[in-house]
């Protein structure tokens, strides 16, 4: 048996945050199939979707297969990601009721959470499918994340919860897992898309007359590949997302949920959102943290700073010094964003060096 502690210190290194542009969840990557398994609902009908590992730069990878029936996707990793902890797949059918599990993934945007609960019911059927019913919490963010065993096996794949259950929880079992796994083996590298109704893999080229499953019939959702792009962002997303192209930023790998996105600026991290309940989009700059001495001279500095400034304004949030801006998005226009971005990017990487300098603030921890 291994420990929980080293069970999560293991799974830390191979469970994946994965974001779009509609929200985030979580993916785990198997060293033996080469291969990130995550949610079919975390990814969407994207193309591609931004991985990041802790202790690794946030990647691009392509989404390669959708399974609409079993929730499942998988995503070809970036070649940095093959050295990570090999994780193995357990034998589901030697899981019973009350056996402990432990699901790991990123609860509401918090890294590497782990919950340990125990198998409520280990062959839980919803819509034909066999589920794993678990106590253990599983949040927005936990989706597609791995379900352990006390082995340290992945024995299923975290997919959904019943809202107001009181942790009611499920795990597609890990022979679903593999058997889809298997089967795409010999299509690496191609997309293909599982039939709802019989499991035949299909590809573009083997989609009779271009719509239907080549075994049953069924009609597929299978665009032409010309036709198989990322959904497209529009409004004020679309503006946001230029201005970030313009200023050298990726969007997509800059994507960080509904209408969120991060970048790095010098050793500034700024955040952005948009919320269109309130109008305004909000760029949050994080400088470095509070010093051990001298307080009292660093907050009259920052008084005075936000007495100068005009659309800037310097908070606290915790321990760390954030320099923010606010714009209302009926003024938002590609050009005046790249204004007022250039503008907040430059002072928060000069505001950083100075801040770390002359007040002896602390850099800021970094989310691993």
């Amino acid at each position: 048996m291994i420990s929980i502690q080293e069970l999560i210190e293991k799974y830390q290194n191979a469970v994946v945050q994965i974001a779009t542009q509609s929200g985030r969840g979580t993916g785990f990557y198997l060293r033996d199939y080469d291969i990130v398994v995550t949610n079919k609902h975390v990814v969407g009908d994207n193309k591609k979707v931004s991985l990041k590992v802790r202790n690794m730069d946030k990647k691009l990878a392509e989404v390669v297969f959708f399974d609409e029936r079993h929730d499942l996707a998988f995503l070809l990793p970036p070649s940095d990601m093959h050295e990570l902890p090999e994780l193995k797949l357990g034998e589901y059918t030697a899981m019973k009721d009350g056996d402990t599990v432990v699901a790991i993934g990123h609860p509401y945007g918090l890294n590497y959470s782990a919950t340990q609960g125990v198998i409520s019911r280990v062959d839980r059927i919803q819509k034909g499918v066999k589920y794993i019913q678990i106590d253990a919490a599983i949040n927005p963010g936990n989706s597609g994340g791995p379900l352990v065993n006390e082995r340290g096996e992945v024995v299923g794949v975290n997919t959904f919860v019943i809202k107001g259950g009181d942790n009611l929880g499920f795990a597609l079992p890990t022979n679903y897992l593999k058997e889809a796994l298997d089967q795409y083996q010999p299509l690496r590298g191609e997309v293909a898309v599982r039939c709802p109704s019989c499991n035949t893999l299909v590809t573009e080229n083997t989609l009779e007359n271009g719509e239907y499953c080549p075994n049953c019939g069924t009609e597929i959702d299978f665009p032409a590949k010309e036709e198989f792009e990322d959904i497209p962002v529009s409004g004020i997303a679309k503006t946001i997302e230029s201005i970030l192209e313009r200023l050298g930023h990726n969007p997509e790998l800059a994507r960080n949920g509904s209408n969120k996105w991060e970048v790095t600026e010098g050793t500034a991290k700024i955040k952005i959102s948009y919320n269109a309940d309130n109008y305004f989009i909000i760029s949050d700059a994080y400088l470095c943290r509070l010093p051990q001495q001298g307080i009292r001279e660093l907050y009259t500095f920052l008084l005075m700073e936000n007495y100068n400034m005009r659309g800037k304004l310097f908070s606290l949030k915790g321990e760390n010094i954030v320099l923010s801006s606010f714009i209302y998005d009926l003024d938002i226009t590609v050009e005046k964003g790249l204004e007022i971005f250039s503008r907040l990017f430059k002072k928060a990487d000069s505001y950083d060096d100075l801040l770390m300098m002359q007040y002896k603030c602390q850099p800021i921890i970094e989310e691993n």
